[in-house]
């Protein structure tokens, strides 16, 4: 019996940590092969760039559908269709002829991210026991972290030697590993939500509200429509509050929300988080190379300096969270990710490069000590029957919270720089729009600080 539940976890961790990896390392690897598919496919760089926002909008839009899914049917059944879905998308990817097709792929691979988001973090922490939950998230999380480093370096050597094509092949192989494992290692689970119902209007009116409001935001310098498209999403959002609450058995338990602060405000500390600290590689990336004279290769090794050190230090803070109060040390990462953020406000074209990095190796702690406990806080927080949909929900917040993070970067963009893509600014009027954003991101990390520090109290 010992000997089966510890070839269970094992066989929970290799899945967590494959699909997670994968997941991280084909987005930020895909974002240096950009220019390539432009001039493959002869189109803008602004059209492929679709290639992130498609993906992104579909996992985000089918999170809280799979993730109810995964509750009531079965976790292991549907982490296997949505791993062997993003497999599919991968490879089909691989012999891309065009690039409408590419992009069909890439919501393929979005769909199958959903599946297996909303799966892999509810199967590995229900093999562990309450007590060591941090511990088994520390693993999942620290490896997305691996993927965001590695992604950049990988990704490049691949593009420069092989062609695009061949981040896919990766992605491919790596999915196919993770199918295998999960198809033979992971046990089916006996669901204490099975026998509920599966709330179609609602899953649908949330998947249209979250496309219509994440698009929306992410074009809002744009003009009148995307307005409009905004408006409509907030309103949809509405109309799908109000249905799950005369529902008998909702897509989402509106009701959790009101009833356990504890869930809630933590949900609400990541969405903060995400929303402050998304947008931080894109606006020192870009003062790397436009203010202080850096090539992408070198301001790449720099940037790198954060996501090695979530890696490193966020699985010790899972399970650091087995031991002590997760709300506690979420509380100090948002801390430290509003001094790191701080630090970003007193840049200037003479800042010196070890400022640079110092405050990218602050907020990098404060994401480990905020990601691994705030999400064992969540899960703590709701029954083992609602797992999946916890998972969901936490995911959603992350995605509309690094949709906002970058929102405020695009408005300060389009009120200080009107008509001038932000690449193309004088390094004087970057550093001002850097700063405005960052007062704004530390403001947001000073108010999550003290959404954290309630939920302890209550």
């Amino acid at each position: 019996m010992k000997d089966d539940m510890e070839s269970r976890r094992k066989a929970a961790v290799a899945v967590a940590i494959l699909t997670s990896f994968t997941m991280s390392l084909i987005g930020s690897a895909l974002n240096l092969s950009i220019p390539s598919i432009s001039r493959d496919f002869s189109v803008e760089a602004s059209f492929v760039g679709w290639l992130v926002t498609g993906y992104m909008l579909t996992a985000a839009a089918m999170s809280v559908p799979f993730g109810r899914l995964a509750d009531i049917w079965c976790r292991k059944t549907e982490l296997v269709i949505g791993t062997a879905v993003f497999m599919g998308g991968c490879i089909c990817s691989i012999f891309a002829p065009s690039m409408p097709f590419l992009l069909a792929m890439r919501v393929m691979q979005g769909i199958g991210a959903a599946m297996m988001m909303s799966t892999n973090t509810p199967i590995l922490i229900s093999a562990y026991p309450p007590e060591m939950r941090g511990k088994a998230i520390g693993y999942s999380i620290g490896s997305v972290y691996v993927g965001l480093s590695l992604g950049p370096v990988i990704g490049g050597i691949l593009n420069h030697n092989l062609g695009w094509r061949s981040i896919f092949a990766v992605a491919g192989a790596l999915a196919a590993a993770a199918l295998i494992v999960a198809a033979k290692g992971v046990k089916k689970e006996i669901l204490e939500g099975r026998g509920r119902s599966f709330d179609l209007k609602g899953n649908i009116l949330f998947a249209v509200f979250i496309v219509l409001l994440m698009y929306g935001l992410s074009e809002i310098e744009k003009g009148l429509v995307p307005i409009l498209i905004t408006a409509a999403g907030v309103l949809l959002g509405l109309v799908f509050v109000r249905h799950e609450l005369k529902t008998e058995d909702p897509a989402l338990n509106i009701g959790l929300f009101r009833t356990n602060i504890g869930y809630t405000l933590s949900n609400i500390a990541a969405l903060m988080n995400y929303g402050a600290t998304f947008a931080i590689g894109y606006l020192t990336s870009i003062y790397l190379q436009v203010v202080m004279g850096f090539s992408s290769q070198t301001a790449g090794l720099i940037l790198i300096t954060q996501p090695v050190i979530m890696a490193i230090l966020t699985p010790r803070m899972g399970r650091l969270s087995d031991k002590r109060s997760p709300f506690v040390l979420s509380s100090i990462g948002m801390g430290f990710c509003a001094l790191g953020t701080l630090f970003f406000i007193f840049i200037d074209e003479d800042t010196s490069i070890a400022m640079i990095i110092a405050a990218l190796l602050v907020t990098g702690i404060g994401f480990s000590f905020f990601s691994s406990p705030n999400t064992n806080a969540i899960m703590s927080c709701v029954e083992r029957k609602d797992y999946g949909i916890a998972t969901s929900v936490l995911n959603t917040m992350r995605s509309i919270g690094q949709t906002t993070s970058m929102v405020i970067v695009t408005i300060i963009v389009a009120t200080m720089l009107p008509g001038i893509q932000i690449t193309d600014a004088d390094p004087e009027t970057l550093v001002q729009v850097i700063h405005r954003a960052f007062i704004i991101f530390t403001i947001m990390c000073v108010i999550g600080i003290f959404i954290s520090l309630k939920r302890k109290r209550e």
